[in-house]
């Protein structure tokens, strides 16, 4: 005679998690200093095409308000210079626009990688079975562990930005 336990009595429950991956994205510290170094990275050049388009809508302007009087061959010349300055800065702003973009990928790639890895390492310490990512159809605040690996994200950036 055997007093076999049926298997669900035998096996522990299974530990599952759910992570916003879209909370962790917008408020690691790691994401966040990217973001921070992009801005500083990208701000000189973007004030100098802000200063060249003030200077192109001043150069129009001069042009409306001279055009009338001007010689033909000078107000021929000054729309060409608007013409020729107005082509410059669509192309050093797309140009820009594709660094952003490239140097933001780069950016978010390394980030994704680190918050990943935060959640498999939160995941393997807490003995957990499965952690579900977002987005989910549905999950209870108890197995909602973001706060957790977002607290485990600003230490390791912490303890990296004591690093000299």
């Amino acid at each position: 005679m055997s007093f076999a336990l049926p298997l669900a009595a035998q096996a522990p429950s299974p530990r599952i998690g759910y992570v916003d991956m879209k909370r962790l994205l917008d408020n690691a510290p790691q994401v966040v200093a990217s973001r921070q170094k992009l801005e500083r990275e990208f701000a000189p050049r973007d004030t100098a095409l802000n200063a060249q388009s003030t200077k192109l809508a001043e150069l129009r302007a001069r042009y409306e308000r001279e055009s009338p009087t001007l010689a033909a061959d000078a107000a021929t010349a000054m729309r060409r210079e608007i013409e020729a300055l107005d082509r410059s800065i669509k192309r050093s702003r797309e140009t820009l626009r594709n660094e952003l973009k490239t140097r933001s990928d780069q950016e978010l790639d390394r980030s994704w990688r680190e918050i990943n890895n935060a959640v498999v390492e939160f995941a393997r310490e807490n003995d957990m079975d499965l952690i579900v990512p977002s987005p989910v159809v549905y999950a209870i605040p108890r197995i909602d562990v973001t706060d957790q690996v977002l607290e485990r994200l600003r230490r390791a950036f912490e303890a990296s930005s004591k690093i000299p």
